[in-house]
Order: C-alpha cells, then structure tokens, then sequence
C-alpha cells in the first residue's frame, strides 16, 4: 500500500447520490490536503461532478462501476448480484490494499455483509457492530450496535461491549471507560433474557471493565457512562430519536425567532450562544459511523447524508486511519482478554 493515505468511496451510494457525495468529498479534500481519493460510480457523471465541484486532478482517481447497490436490496441478493457494483468495488479496494479506508451512504445491511465477506473479522468476534459518536451533556459518549444486528445474543452485547471499551479508550485516552447495557429499567430484574445473562457475564470480568450496569434511554443525553450497548435494533431506534429531536428542537427555535420583533431582537443577542447550541446539536457533524469489529475500516454514513454531512463520515475515516485504529484496537483486545475462552467459560456457567 502507498505511505499516501487513500481513502476509497462509494459514490453511488446514498439518497442523494453521487452529487452529494462527490461535493462532501471535496469539502473533505481541502482541509485534509494529504489524502488521495479512489472514486467508484458512473463514470459519466462522476467526471463532470469532479468539475463541477473543483476537485483537483491529482487529488482522485475514477473507477467505472456498472452496477449501484439500491437502498431496498437485500443484504444476500446484493452479495450475490453486486460485484460489480460502487459498493462492492470501492470495499474490495481496501481489501487489495489500494485504499486504507472506505466510505458508504449506501444500504448499511449490504454495505455490512460485503464488508464483513471482503475484509474479515477480528479473531474472537462473532458480530460487527456499527459504533458512533454522540454528544451528550458530560462530552462525547459511544454508542453500539446503531442498526447492523436487529436481533443480538448475549454474547454479542458482551462482544459490543468489549469493542466500545477498546473504541472509547482509544479515541478519548480514556484508561478505564464506564460501560451500560441500554434497557428498560436499571432494576435487575429487568428487560429479555440475553440482556440479563450479559449482564452478569460482564460483572464477572471484574475490574478488566468498567461495567456500570443497565442504563436507560435517557441516559444517553445525560453522558451517564461513556459506552453505551444495545442490539443494533434498540440503537438504531435511539439514534434516530436523537437526531429527530435535535432537528426539531432547531426548527423550534427558528420558529419561535420569527415569531415577533421582541424574539428577533432577543435571537439578535443571543446569536453566539444559539450558535454553539446549534453545532452541538447538529447530527451533521457526527456522521460517520465505523463498522466495528472488521479488519479493516468500513465507515457508513447516513442515506439522507448531504454533502456537508457526508465531508464529515470522510473525515472519521481520515481520523480512524490516521490513529491506525484496526491495530489498536487488535492490541487492546489481547490485553484485555481471551474474548472467546472467557465468553465460553462465563456463559457455560449460566
């Protein structure tokens, strides 16, 4: 692989493909001045939307792809029908080592099983799991599974809850991160039998991780642990949620500034703080969501992403090879633990 850091992109990907893509990609070209770009889509329109949007010649390279994964696909129909399409071509290029990294806005299921047959997992995890960064009141927080497994055993919640430990500790320097299993209630008692029996298989690992116990949906905005772990179906429903609220909160507010001269006069003086409410809360700077637990970075950005949106998913990826994650993370896990031997010892007991 060249020292020149590469970063492949699905062009096709998304609902507003490729224009918003190829435009995120520049934004994300002019502040990291360093990273080559391996575009893969219509060749036709990827030429003229390179122009269009002043992406410099030397700073990206086109490959024509024949085929575009659709949102509606099914993860097994794409695998097996879309190898030549942007998604397939674009992962495979990490996979050769032509590219460090990859992009996607497109189907996260399809994008999932390609990038899990292409790249591999890491030995001792069964799942991938998406991971990203939230804001919350006490500083970023991480969240897992956001929508790649619908329906998780307990050893997949503990296995999340391992790679947010690694995740969190390797992004913020933070030695021991406090972990929660998202639930119904923080009583014992409560929620489905795998949430339960991961429960108990964390405690058991002591003072390896920093387990707090169950935690609620609410808790997330408040920072009440660091590392947040739910089956992807709870998360992706969460995240959602979140974004909702924080782009009805926006709306709210510039409803509420048009509404007489007094609120505009108000608004008037209240601009820098409304500001830095509103870059605190916009969704669109924490897109970029990493596939955790491949051996290789796979990051999805949101479907509906524009392309001020999308410059940032390209930017995590930038960041996540820059900090060569993949290894460390690797390398925290040796030192964390024996992931399948202490899974089959603990559940073995239940």
């Amino acid at each position: 692989m060249s020292d020149t850091l590469t970063i492949s992109i699905d062009a096709m990907g998304g609902d507003n493909a490729p224009e918003a893509i190829v435009d995120g990609v520049s934004r994300a070209a002019l502040r990291n001045p360093d990273v080559f770009f391996l575009l893969f889509g219509d060749e036709k329109q990827l030429e003229a939307l390179t122009a269009k949007y002043q992406l410099a010649a030397d700073r990206f390279k086109i490959h024509p792809t024949t085929q575009v994964v659709k949102g509606d696909d099914k993860p097994s129909v794409a695998v097996r029908s879309g190898r030549e399409s942007s998604m397939w071509k674009a992962i495979m290029s990490v996979r050769s080592g032509y590219a460090h990294a990859v992009v996607s806005a497109g189907n996260t299921g399809a994008l999932m099983a390609m990038s899990k047959i292409c790249l591999g997992t890491l030995s001792g995890i069964d799942r991938p799991a998406i991971a990203a960064v939230l804001p919350s009141l006490q500083g970023p927080v991480v969240a897992l599974d956001l929508g790649a497994n619908a329906e998780c055993n307990s050893q997949n919640l503990v296995e999340f809850a391992i790679m947010g430990h690694v995740l969190y500790r390797v992004l913020f320097q933070v030695e021991k991160p406090s972990i929660g299993l998202l639930n119904i209630g923080s009583e014992e008692t409560k929620g489905r039998d795998e949430i339960r029996e991961a429960s108990t298989v964390l405690k058991g690992f002591g003072d390896k991780i920093n387990f707090k116990g169950f935690v609620e949906g609410n808790d997330i905005g408040h920072g009440a642990v660091h590392v947040f772990v739910t089956d992807g179906f709870s998360g992706n429903v969460a995240l959602k949620t979140i974004e909702g609220t924080a782009k009805f909160i926006t709306s709210s507010l510039k409803e509420a500034v048009r509404s007489s001269i007094v609120s505009k006069i108000g608004f008037l003086l209240a601009t820098p703080a409304l500001r830095q409410l509103k870059k605190k809360m916009d969704p669109r700077i924490y897109n970029g969501a990493m596939f955790l637990g491949l051996n290789g970075i796979s990051v999805k950005s949101h479907g509906g992403a524009d392309a001020f949106s999308f410059s940032y998913a390209v930017e995590s990826a930038i960041h996540m090879t820059r900090n060569h994650l993949c290894d460390k993370i690797k390398e925290e896990l040796r030192t964390v633990m024996d992931v399948t031997d202490i899974l089959s010892e603990e559940l073995h007991k239940q």
